[in-house]
């Protein structure tokens, strides 16, 4: 019988990716790893917004909230920018965190194609 850890259902809850409706902000790349004995399982999600003056406000609202119920441990693995135009269907990922470093975009963008499968989605590492 397999028996699924409380981490890795909660994991696999946690959406893949999720960004702001529209417009140009920082975005991070959190992995989220189980805190439980022999569950080696882990999941890397995309949270980018508008609100965040600093990369590092993004990452501690969420790693505050997945890391509550003591089952989740998260680490920033990078940064950028996202430019999402919602009327054109276009998500572009570029630049660099100054605090966690550039994320990798590819991991980044295949995470918002999931999201958004009638997009197109690129990215390059020019810019900050």
């Amino acid at each position: 019988m397999c028996t699924q850890t409380r981490a890795a259902a909660l994991m696999a809850n946690i959406p893949q990716a999720d960004i702001d409706p529209a417009g140009v902000f920082k975005y991070v790349l959190i992995r989220v790893h189980s805190k439980e004995e022999g569950d080696d399982s882990e999941v890397d999600i995309v949270r980018g917004y508008g609100w965040a003056e600093y990369h590092a406000d993004i990452y501690e609202k969420v790693a505050e909230e997945l890391e509550k119920d003591g089952h989740l441990d998260c680490e920033c693995i990078g940064g950028g920018r996202i430019r999402h135009d919602a009327q054109d269907k276009k998500i572009h990922v570029y630049g660099y965190s100054m605090g966690y470093g550039r994320a990798n975009h590819a991991v980044t963008t295949e995470k918002l194609k999931a999201r958004y499968p009638d997009y197109e989605v690129t990215w390059d590492n020019e810019g900050y």
